[in-house]
Parts: C-alpha cells; structure tokens; sequence
C-alpha cells in the first residue's frame, strides 16, 4: 500500500500530465512520473490514454526499459504478440536478470496457451526477484489452466505466506481443494491458517463451507458464527448461517438472519427468496407470498424466484395462478427451460394440451432432453391426434435412450394403431428384452393395442425368459 504522500504525488503528476494535454505545452517528467501516470491508466481501463502516456515517455526517455516494458504490456493486452515478443528479446539483451522481461514473456506464452513453457519461465524470474508473491499467484493460475491443481493449490500457498491477508490467494486454495473433493484436508489447512490469523472472517467463512459441504451442519453453525464475530458485517457469513438454519429446521432463526443481510446492505433477491421459503415451511403462506413477491420485484432476472412463486401456486393447486406467474416469467426470459417445462405441466393440469405440447417442444428445443419431457410431449400429441409426429418425437427420444423400455413400448404402441406392425413388433421386442415387467406401459395406455393376440402372442413368448 502506498503512503499517503506518494499517493499526493502521483496526483500531482496525472493533473499536471492533464493539464499539459490540454494546454497542448510540451512538459518534462522523470521516468517515474510516466510509470505511475501510465499504470493509473491502465488500472483504469483508459488504454488509449496509457498509450499516448507511453509514446510521450518514452519521447522524453527512450532507453527506460520499465517504459518499454509497460509498452509490451499493452501490446499483450491488444494481441499483438509478435510486436512484444521482438521487443522483449530485444530488452533482454540489455537486463537479462529483468524478472519483468520473463514475466511478460510467459504471459505471452499462457495466451498461446503454451502453460508449461510460460511456467519454466516464470520459475526462472523467481530467481531475479525478492518480490514472489505475485509470481506465484501467476505460477498457480498456469497450473489451473493445466488442471493441475496440485501444483496450483501448493503455488498459491507461497501466495498466503507471503501475505496473509492475499484473501485472492485463499479462495483459490480452497477452488483447489473443492475441486480436488478434498474438504477435509481444506478444513485442516484452514484450521492451520486460522491458528496464526485467529480473527479472518474469511477462512472462518470457509471453513464453514467445508463443513456444510460435508453436513456437518453444527459445525457448519459455529465456523459461521465466528466469522460474524471477526466481522459483524459480513453478510455472507449471515447468509451461510441462515442457510445452515434451514437445514436444522431452526426456520425463524433464518429468518433473522436474513433480514440482518436486509439491514446491513440493499435488499437481496437471495435473502428475500430464502426468507419466503422459510416462511412457507412454517406455514405462514401469506408472508411467503408476500416475500416471493419482493423478490421477483427486486430482481426480475433471477428464475429461482419466478420458480418459488410458480411452485407455490402450484403445490396448492392454483394452476391458473401459477399459470399467471410462469407467464410472466416467460415474457422476461423465453430461452429459460425451467420455465417453459413448468409452462407445460401446468397447461396439461389445465387441459389446455395444444399450449402444453408448445411448452415441451420449447423446451426440447432449448436443450433440456430429459426422458419425462420426451414421453409426456408424445403422450400429448397422440391425444391431439398428432400421432405420426409423436413417433418422430420419439424417434428422436431414442437417439439419446436407446436402451430405456418405456421409450420403446410406447412407440409400438404408435406403429401398431397406425397399423405398421412390422416397426411395431420390433420396437415391442425391444423393450421385452430391455425390461419385460415394463410392459404395463402398453396396457396402460395402449389398451386395445395390449388385447391384440399378435401382441399377447409376443409378450408370452418372453414370459419366462
């Protein structure tokens, strides 16, 4: 962290930098001035401006290899790699213990995804440098671009050893332990880490995490608690610790502390979501509402809010309700699945079926092939009569379950009432030797196709098999 002076300074030198631009009167300033001027730019997304920075820099200062170096940062950034590559090689030559220049080298070799080059490269400017921590946070992120997470997990460590409060360092040890399903060795690494920073907030929030992930629900409960006491405006540990309440079914301890997140910051649609939720498992309907109602106020995006209230008119059966929601859910976001398969089911319990075979060709259309939604668009079109397209509904479902009984009972069921018996009898012998009990499939729906003495004649034959 920069004092405060230094901070006054490189002030001082950008509203002087800016002054000179506008009274287009040329001004000098040492190399040091560039590079903070430059570096403001940059960590402000302004790159045209960091550019002309660097082209007026390195006007006043043309052998500043730290200038040069900022250029090739921004040529990285641009793409244009070759341009950087030719001026590192040549910056090289001149300091060729310039951690920097092998800094930038690798950067350009990770975005040509050469990762195990750019880590050679990196381990070299570790030689050069007394300043690690940022090589090996850049060493750690090559290793995840690798998926080797091991190595990426042990990299980021030195990170933490460095410096304790690298909060960036930490949760991506624990993504490393997550990924590698290691919750217990995470649990102890931060057990280890609190030991030594008995007061972060944030290894008491993970260590929550590992515990509910394992469901350990108490422990979960008091890892939680301690972050809250490190920091009594932590809203995620608030939020962890309602949702730990939850699954204790301790519902209006929930509550309050959702509504602290509530007190503590904006509304959430999350808190607001959970805190509705709660309330319908005590049985207090019309808060649920009401909250369901907030958040999909709050936050008309989110599609776990538009489903709570959808599925709560649903559970009572105020399918007319839940239509009215779904609907407008749908008009906020028509590629969402969820919605579209709730749209069905619930214009099927209406018996509206035209708008509920729409509801299962839209979402099929978008992607979610699940066998349910396969089966019940078929059953709809035989019953509109649509008989030759459920077939072809089928034929598809096949393509992603060949070897599921029900898929094939039905479709013989299709071929033997448009009378092509021999697709019929092929498609029943299928499902007789997928799974012979499932054939109450056809009894169930194709009755007068089940009565049919070819039919019996072929489910006898594989009786006793």
């Amino acid at each position: 962290m920069k004092f405060n002076h230094e901070e006054e300074e490189d002030n001082f030198s950008i509203t002087r930098y800016e002054s000179m631009l506008r009274s287009n009167d040329l001004k000098f300033f040492d190399s040091d001035e560039f590079e903070s001027i430059i570096h403001h730019y940059l960590e402000n997304g302004k790159i045209a401006k960091a550019k002309k920075a660097i082209s007026l820099g390195l006007a006043q200062h043309p052998s500043s290899v730290n200038l040069k170096l900022l250029q090739v940062e921004v040529l990285v950034f641009e793409d244009r790699l070759d341009k950087a590559d030719i001026l590192l090689a040549q910056l090289h030559a001149i300091e060729p213990e310039n951690e920097e220049i092998y800094i930038q080298k690798a950067n350009i070799l990770s975005k040509q995804n050469k990762h195990k080059k750019a880590i050679s490269l990196l381990l070299k400017a570790l030689e050069f440098t007394d300043e690690t921590a940022d090589i090996y946070s850049l060493l750690g992120m090559e290793y995840l671009f690798l998926d080797d997470f091991e190595n990426a997990k042990l990299n980021f460590m030195q990170c933490l050893n460095n410096d304790d409060e690298d909060y960036s360092a930490l949760y991506n040890i624990i993504y490393c332990f997550d990924f590698l399903d290691q919750h217990t060795e995470a649990i102890e690494f931060l057990n280890n880490f609190l030991d030594k920073n008995p007061y972060c907030e944030v290894a008491w929030h993970q260590v929550g995490k590992q515990y509910y992930d394992l469901k350990e629900f108490e422990k979960a409960l008091a890892a939680f608690e301690f972050a809250i006491i490190s920091d009594e405006y932590f809203i995620g540990a608030y939020l962890e610790k309602g949702k730990v309440l939850e699954k204790l079914k301790r519902y209006n301890e929930a509550i309050e502390n959702y509504r602290i997140t509530l007190e503590l910051d904006d509304p959430t649609s999350f808190a607001l979501l959970r805190i509705g939720t709660c309330f319908e498992k005590l049985g207090n309907d019309e808060l649920a509402i009401q909250h369901f109602s907030q958040t999909v106020h709050e936050d008309p995006l989110l599609d776990k809010g538009w489903i709570a209230i959808t599925d709560f008119y649903t559970r009572k059966k105020n399918y007319q309700k839940a239509l009215y929601y779904i609907n407008k859910a749908i008009h906020i976001d028509s590629e969402n699945v969820l919605y579209w398969k709730r749209y069905a089911k619930i214009n099927n319990r209406l018996g509206f079926f035209e708008e509920a075979e729409n509801g299962f060709r839209k979402a099929l259309e978008l992607g979610n092939y699940e066998l349910e939604t396969w089966l019940n668009r078929s059953d709809i079109l035989r019953f509109l009569g649509e008989s030759e397209a459920a077939v072809q509904n089928l034929k598809q479902a096949i393509e992603f379950y060949p070897e599921n009984a029900e898929v094939h009972y039905r479709i013989a069921g299709l071929f033997f009432e448009n009378q092509d018996f021999e697709s019929g009898e092929k498609h029943l012998r299928e499902g007789l030797d997928l799974d012979y009990e499932y054939h109450i499939v056809l009894e169930e729906l194709y009755d007068k196709i089940y009565q049919l003495p070819l039919v019996k004649r072929i489910i006898a034959e594989y009786e006793h098999i």
